[in-house]
Protein backbone atom coordinates (compact mmCIF):
# COMPACT_ATOMS: atom_id res chain seq x y z
CA UNK A 1 0.00 0.00 0.00
CA UNK A 2 2.07 3.13 -1.11
CA UNK A 3 1.32 7.11 0.89
CA UNK A 4 -0.01 8.73 -2.03
CA UNK A 5 -0.71 12.63 -2.46
CA UNK A 6 -4.37 12.09 -1.54
CA UNK A 7 -3.53 10.06 1.64
CA UNK A 8 -0.96 13.15 2.61
CA UNK A 9 -3.20 15.37 2.24
CA UNK A 10 -6.37 13.38 4.47
CA UNK A 11 -3.77 12.90 7.17
CA UNK A 12 -2.52 16.72 7.47
CA UNK A 13 -6.03 17.49 7.29
CA UNK A 14 -6.81 15.10 10.24
CA UNK A 15 -3.93 16.09 12.38
CA UNK A 16 -4.20 19.76 11.52
CA UNK A 17 -7.80 19.00 13.28
CA UNK A 18 -7.10 16.59 15.79
CA UNK A 19 -4.53 19.40 17.17
CA UNK A 20 -6.83 22.27 17.08
CA UNK A 21 -10.28 20.32 18.76
CA UNK A 22 -8.66 17.32 20.69
CA UNK A 23 -11.33 15.26 19.14
CA UNK A 24 -10.98 11.79 17.16
CA UNK A 25 -11.54 12.86 13.67
CA UNK A 26 -14.50 11.21 11.07
CA UNK A 27 -14.59 11.59 7.74
CA UNK A 28 -17.18 13.45 7.54
CA UNK A 29 -15.72 16.39 9.75
CA UNK A 30 -12.86 16.20 6.72
CA UNK A 31 -14.94 16.37 4.07
CA UNK A 32 -16.88 19.60 5.41
CA UNK A 33 -13.76 21.42 6.67
CA UNK A 34 -11.25 20.91 4.07
CA UNK A 35 -12.24 21.19 0.20
CA UNK A 36 -10.16 17.65 -0.52
CA UNK A 37 -12.77 16.92 -3.79
CA UNK A 38 -13.25 13.49 -2.93
CA UNK A 39 -16.39 11.99 -0.68
CA UNK A 40 -16.99 11.14 2.51
CA UNK A 41 -16.97 7.53 1.72
CA UNK A 42 -13.91 7.82 -0.60
CA UNK A 43 -12.28 9.42 2.95
CA UNK A 44 -13.30 7.59 4.82
CA UNK A 45 -11.90 3.78 3.04
CA UNK A 46 -8.44 6.17 2.86
CA UNK A 47 -8.91 6.98 6.67
CA UNK A 48 -9.30 2.78 6.86
CA UNK A 49 -5.72 2.41 4.98
CA UNK A 50 -3.88 4.81 6.75
CA UNK A 51 -5.43 3.15 9.94
CA UNK A 52 -3.37 -0.25 8.19
CA UNK A 53 -0.76 1.64 7.58
CA UNK A 54 0.24 2.61 11.08
CA UNK A 55 -0.46 6.22 10.16
CA UNK A 56 -4.04 6.68 12.33
CA UNK A 57 -5.76 5.13 15.35
CA UNK A 58 -8.96 4.86 16.30
CA UNK A 59 -9.86 5.34 20.04
CA UNK A 60 -12.41 2.06 21.18
CA UNK A 61 -15.15 4.45 22.17
CA UNK A 62 -15.34 7.05 19.02
CA UNK A 63 -15.84 6.71 15.57
CA UNK A 64 -13.40 9.32 14.18
CA UNK A 65 -9.71 8.86 14.17
CA UNK A 66 -6.84 10.18 15.67
CA UNK A 67 -3.28 10.64 14.61
CA UNK A 68 -0.21 7.77 16.17
CA UNK A 69 3.57 8.79 16.94
CA UNK A 70 3.94 7.45 13.49
CA UNK A 71 1.98 9.92 12.11
CA UNK A 72 2.93 12.67 14.08
CA UNK A 73 6.57 12.10 12.77
CA UNK A 74 5.50 11.88 9.04
CA UNK A 75 3.87 15.29 9.72
CA UNK A 76 6.83 16.64 11.52
CA UNK A 77 9.06 15.80 8.54
CA UNK A 78 7.22 16.47 5.76
CA UNK A 79 4.24 18.14 6.19
CA UNK A 80 3.90 20.91 8.31
CA UNK A 81 4.86 24.42 7.24
CA UNK A 82 6.59 26.67 10.23
CA UNK A 83 4.70 30.08 10.40
CA UNK A 84 6.57 33.42 10.87
CA UNK A 85 5.75 34.78 14.28
CA UNK A 86 3.39 37.70 14.64
CA UNK A 87 5.72 41.22 14.76
CA UNK A 88 3.99 41.27 18.55
CA UNK A 89 5.63 38.03 19.30
CA UNK A 90 9.21 38.87 17.72
CA UNK A 91 8.85 42.26 19.52
CA UNK A 92 8.12 40.37 23.09
CA UNK A 93 10.54 37.94 22.60
CA UNK A 94 13.44 40.50 21.26
CA UNK A 95 12.92 42.96 24.01
CA UNK A 96 11.97 41.06 27.08
CA UNK A 97 15.28 38.79 26.50
CA UNK A 98 17.73 42.06 26.02
CA UNK A 99 16.13 43.78 29.24
CA UNK A 100 18.15 40.81 31.26
CA UNK A 101 21.11 41.30 29.24
CA UNK A 102 23.33 42.70 31.94
CA UNK A 103 22.07 39.85 34.77
CA UNK A 104 23.50 37.06 35.63
CA UNK A 105 23.61 34.31 33.08
CA UNK A 106 20.88 32.24 34.68
CA UNK A 107 18.76 34.93 34.51
CA UNK A 108 18.82 35.61 31.45
CA UNK A 109 18.33 31.71 30.76
CA UNK A 110 15.36 31.98 33.20
CA UNK A 111 13.60 34.69 31.36
CA UNK A 112 14.28 32.93 28.00
CA UNK A 113 12.34 29.62 29.53
CA UNK A 114 9.83 31.77 31.44
CA UNK A 115 8.89 33.53 28.14
CA UNK A 116 8.99 30.46 26.06
CA UNK A 117 6.35 28.91 28.13
CA UNK A 118 4.02 32.10 28.03
CA UNK A 119 4.34 31.88 24.23
CA UNK A 120 3.32 28.26 23.54
CA UNK A 121 1.47 27.62 26.30
CA UNK A 122 3.41 24.54 27.59
CA UNK A 123 5.96 23.34 30.01
CA UNK A 124 8.97 24.77 29.32
CA UNK A 125 12.37 23.54 30.38
CA UNK A 126 15.94 24.36 30.38
CA UNK A 127 19.53 22.80 30.98
CA UNK A 128 21.82 25.54 32.52
CA UNK A 129 25.76 25.54 31.57
CA UNK A 130 27.88 22.85 32.98
CA UNK A 131 30.61 24.25 34.73
CA UNK A 132 32.64 21.23 34.26
CA UNK A 133 32.76 21.86 30.56
CA UNK A 134 33.09 25.70 30.29
CA UNK A 135 36.28 27.47 30.12
CA UNK A 136 37.70 30.40 32.43
CA UNK A 137 36.96 33.58 31.30
CA UNK A 138 38.36 35.45 34.10
CA UNK A 139 39.85 35.48 37.25
CA UNK A 140 39.98 37.87 40.16
CA UNK A 141 41.61 38.02 43.40
CA UNK A 142 40.10 40.92 45.86
CA UNK A 143 40.75 42.08 49.38
CA UNK A 144 38.21 40.71 52.35
CA UNK A 145 39.99 41.45 55.24
CA UNK A 146 43.73 41.37 56.50
CA UNK A 147 43.78 37.64 56.30
CA UNK A 148 41.02 36.45 53.66
CA UNK A 149 41.05 37.21 50.04
CA UNK A 150 37.75 36.84 47.60
CA UNK A 151 38.31 34.45 44.34
CA UNK A 152 36.33 35.02 41.54
CA UNK A 153 36.28 32.65 38.44
CA UNK A 154 34.05 33.60 35.57
CA UNK A 155 33.30 31.22 32.84
CA UNK A 156 32.77 31.82 29.26
CA UNK A 157 29.26 30.49 29.67
CA UNK A 158 28.36 33.10 32.19
CA UNK A 159 29.12 31.17 35.11
CA UNK A 160 30.45 32.92 38.27
CA UNK A 161 32.29 31.04 40.89
CA UNK A 162 33.07 32.86 44.28
CA UNK A 163 35.55 31.56 46.88
CA UNK A 164 37.05 32.74 50.41
CA UNK A 165 40.59 31.92 50.49
CA UNK A 166 42.50 32.58 53.65
CA UNK A 167 46.04 34.62 52.80
CA UNK A 168 47.61 34.12 55.82
CA UNK A 169 49.21 37.54 55.13
CA UNK A 170 47.97 41.12 54.51
CA UNK A 171 48.37 41.72 50.84
CA UNK A 172 47.53 45.06 49.09
CA UNK A 173 44.78 45.28 46.48
CA UNK A 174 47.70 46.54 43.96
CA UNK A 175 49.09 43.33 44.56
CA UNK A 176 46.24 41.45 44.30
CA UNK A 177 45.73 43.17 40.77
CA UNK A 178 49.05 42.31 39.80
CA UNK A 179 48.49 38.32 41.00
CA UNK A 180 45.14 38.47 38.99
CA UNK A 181 46.60 39.47 35.81
CA UNK A 182 49.35 36.58 36.35
CA UNK A 183 46.44 34.45 36.42
CA UNK A 184 44.67 35.93 33.90
CA UNK A 185 47.53 35.53 31.40
CA UNK A 186 48.13 31.49 32.50
CA UNK A 187 44.64 30.28 32.74
CA UNK A 188 42.23 32.39 30.13
CA UNK A 189 40.73 30.02 27.89
CA UNK A 190 41.55 27.11 29.56
CA UNK A 191 38.88 24.02 30.73
CA UNK A 192 39.52 22.36 33.97
CA UNK A 193 41.39 19.25 31.91
CA UNK A 194 43.68 21.90 30.49
CA UNK A 195 45.20 22.63 33.47
CA UNK A 196 47.70 20.72 33.72
CA UNK A 197 51.07 20.12 35.58
CA UNK A 198 52.87 21.78 33.50
CA UNK A 199 50.20 25.11 33.53
CA UNK A 200 50.25 25.24 37.66
CA UNK A 201 54.02 24.78 37.62
CA UNK A 202 54.23 27.46 35.65
CA UNK A 203 51.57 29.49 37.74
CA UNK A 204 53.92 28.37 41.20
CA UNK A 205 56.92 30.38 39.40
CA UNK A 206 55.45 33.44 38.42
CA UNK A 207 53.74 33.46 42.23
CA UNK A 208 57.10 32.97 43.53
CA UNK A 209 56.73 35.31 47.16
CA UNK A 210 52.95 33.97 47.04
CA UNK A 211 53.12 30.68 47.83
CA UNK A 212 50.39 31.18 50.82
CA UNK A 213 48.12 32.66 48.38
CA UNK A 214 49.27 29.81 45.51
CA UNK A 215 48.94 26.57 48.03
CA UNK A 216 45.03 28.28 48.75
CA UNK A 217 43.30 29.34 45.27
CA UNK A 218 44.57 25.68 43.45
CA UNK A 219 42.73 23.25 45.39
CA UNK A 220 39.42 26.03 45.25
CA UNK A 221 40.65 25.89 40.94
CA UNK A 222 40.19 22.91 40.85
CA UNK A 223 37.00 21.89 42.83
CA UNK A 224 35.32 24.89 40.94
CA UNK A 225 36.15 23.43 37.58
CA UNK A 226 36.02 19.87 38.21
CA UNK A 227 32.37 19.86 39.57
CA UNK A 228 30.59 16.96 38.19
CA UNK A 229 27.11 18.78 37.49
CA UNK A 230 25.52 18.81 34.38
CA UNK A 231 24.22 22.20 34.81
CA UNK A 232 20.48 22.64 36.58
CA UNK A 233 17.10 22.17 35.27
CA UNK A 234 14.69 24.51 35.41
CA UNK A 235 10.97 24.95 34.32
CA UNK A 236 7.92 26.90 33.65
CA UNK A 237 4.68 26.32 32.99
CA UNK A 238 3.97 23.21 34.34
CA UNK A 239 0.06 23.92 35.64
CA UNK A 240 -0.13 24.73 31.53
CA UNK A 241 -1.09 21.01 30.65
CA UNK A 242 -4.54 21.06 32.95
CA UNK A 243 -5.42 23.76 29.67
CA UNK A 244 -5.24 20.20 27.81
CA UNK A 245 -8.26 17.80 27.85
CA UNK A 246 -5.73 15.15 27.80
CA UNK A 247 -4.35 15.98 31.49
CA UNK A 248 -8.08 16.21 33.07
CA UNK A 249 -7.66 13.02 33.81
CA UNK A 250 -6.17 13.03 37.26
CA UNK A 251 -4.01 9.41 37.44
CA UNK A 252 -2.51 11.31 33.84
CA UNK A 253 -1.72 14.58 35.28
CA UNK A 254 -0.30 13.07 38.50
CA UNK A 255 2.10 10.89 36.31
CA UNK A 256 2.82 14.28 34.04
CA UNK A 257 3.84 16.09 37.56
CA UNK A 258 5.67 13.12 38.60
CA UNK A 259 7.61 13.30 35.57
CA UNK A 260 8.79 16.42 35.73
CA UNK A 261 9.70 16.32 39.10
CA UNK A 262 12.41 13.67 38.23
CA UNK A 263 15.33 15.75 36.92
CA UNK A 264 17.23 12.83 35.75
CA UNK A 265 14.99 11.78 33.27
CA UNK A 266 13.98 15.49 32.06
CA UNK A 267 17.51 15.76 31.44
CA UNK A 268 17.89 12.70 29.71
CA UNK A 269 14.62 14.23 27.32
CA UNK A 270 16.37 17.35 26.96
CA UNK A 271 19.94 15.47 25.51
CA UNK A 272 19.74 17.11 21.86
CA UNK A 273 22.78 17.31 19.59
CA UNK A 274 21.12 19.13 17.00
CA UNK A 275 19.64 22.99 16.35
CA UNK A 276 15.72 21.53 16.75
CA UNK A 277 15.14 18.37 18.46
CA UNK A 278 11.43 16.81 17.96
CA UNK A 279 11.06 13.40 20.13
CA UNK A 280 7.54 12.16 19.71
CA UNK A 281 6.06 9.69 22.50
CA UNK A 282 8.23 6.25 22.89
CA UNK A 283 10.78 8.15 21.05
CA UNK A 284 12.55 9.53 23.94
CA UNK A 285 12.74 6.03 25.48
CA UNK A 286 12.25 7.68 28.95
CA UNK A 287 9.81 6.19 31.44
CA UNK A 288 6.61 8.15 31.97
CA UNK A 289 7.33 10.08 28.76
CA UNK A 290 5.15 7.89 26.51
CA UNK A 291 2.45 10.01 25.83
CA UNK A 292 4.52 13.62 25.23
CA UNK A 293 6.24 14.94 23.10
CA UNK A 294 9.67 16.53 23.63
CA UNK A 295 10.64 19.77 21.15
CA UNK A 296 14.51 21.27 22.66
CA UNK A 297 17.09 23.34 21.14
CA UNK A 298 20.65 23.67 22.05
CA UNK A 299 22.13 27.02 23.09
CA UNK A 300 25.22 28.37 21.94
CA UNK A 301 28.30 31.15 23.30
CA UNK A 302 30.40 31.87 20.44
CA UNK A 303 28.70 29.03 18.27
CA UNK A 304 29.83 26.39 21.32
CA UNK A 305 26.60 24.50 22.79
CA UNK A 306 26.31 25.10 26.70
CA UNK A 307 22.80 24.24 27.23
CA UNK A 308 19.40 23.13 25.92
CA UNK A 309 16.00 24.78 26.15
CA UNK A 310 12.70 23.53 25.19
CA UNK A 311 8.97 22.33 25.40
CA UNK A 312 7.05 19.40 27.03
CA UNK A 313 3.78 18.44 26.37
CA UNK A 314 1.03 16.15 25.05
CA UNK A 315 1.73 14.97 21.72
CA UNK A 316 -1.13 17.12 20.29
CA UNK A 317 0.85 19.57 20.44
CA UNK A 318 0.95 22.69 18.15
CA UNK A 319 4.24 21.24 16.75
CA UNK A 320 4.81 24.16 14.07
CA UNK A 321 3.84 27.19 15.97
CA UNK A 322 5.91 25.71 18.72
CA UNK A 323 9.43 24.93 16.30
CA UNK A 324 8.55 28.69 15.38
CA UNK A 325 8.96 30.23 18.88
CA UNK A 326 11.72 28.09 20.30
CA UNK A 327 13.60 29.36 17.33
CA UNK A 328 13.22 32.53 17.63
CA UNK A 329 14.16 32.18 21.14
CA UNK A 330 17.34 30.66 20.62
CA UNK A 331 18.34 32.99 17.99
CA UNK A 332 18.09 36.04 20.65
CA UNK A 333 19.80 34.28 23.00
CA UNK A 334 22.11 33.24 21.44
CA UNK A 335 22.49 36.54 20.20
CA UNK A 336 22.76 38.36 24.08
CA UNK A 337 24.55 35.33 25.25
CA UNK A 338 27.65 35.79 22.69
CA UNK A 339 27.86 39.08 21.68
CA UNK A 340 26.17 41.01 24.51
CA UNK A 341 27.17 39.67 27.82
CA UNK A 342 30.43 37.55 26.76
CA UNK A 343 31.58 39.81 23.92
CA UNK A 344 35.40 39.42 24.58
CA UNK A 345 36.04 42.82 22.18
Amino acid sequence: MEMDERKIKILQAIINDYIMTAEPVGSRTIAKKYDLGISSATIRNEMADLEDMGYLEQPHSSAGRRPSNKGYRLYVDKLMKIPKLTPEEEYIIKNQILANALFEVNTIIKQATALLSGLTNLTSIVKTPSVSKSYIKYVQLLNIDSNNILFVIITDSGIIKNNVVRAGKNVSSDILATLSNILNARLKNLNCEQINLEVINNLKKDLEGYEDIFNAIIPVLYESLSSDDNGEIYMEGATNIFNYPEYKDIEKARGFLSLLDNKDKISGLLNSSSNISIKIGTESFIEGAEECSVVSAVYNVKDRPVGEIGVIGPTRMPYSKVISVLANVVRELNFILTNIYYDDK
